[in-house]
């Protein structure tokens, strides 16, 4: 006799791809802040979106090994 088909919450749900890049409310937030920034004058939203997502999504330049020089007077 075939098993019956359980609609329960024993059924395991399906899981989404972890993604890689910032979410949706991640990109919202830093366009917000762009437009702060600019001290809440009108703008272009779809602009603020797409360097909002540009900052975000780019990677790290690596920091190059940099030398600190200190000058002391006596």
């Amino acid at each position: 006799m075939p098993k019956a088909r359980t609609t329960t919450s024993e059924t395991p749900k399906k899981t989404r791809k972890a993604r890689s890049g910032p979410s949706h409310d991640d990109i919202a937030a830093r366009a917000y802040q762009i437009y702060q920034e600019r001290g809440y004058t009108p703008g272009d939203p779809m602009q603020d979106w797409l360097r909002a997502e540009r900052e975000l999504t780019e990677k790290p330049k690596k920091a190059g090994r940099r030398t600190k020089v200190v000058s002391i007077a006596a």
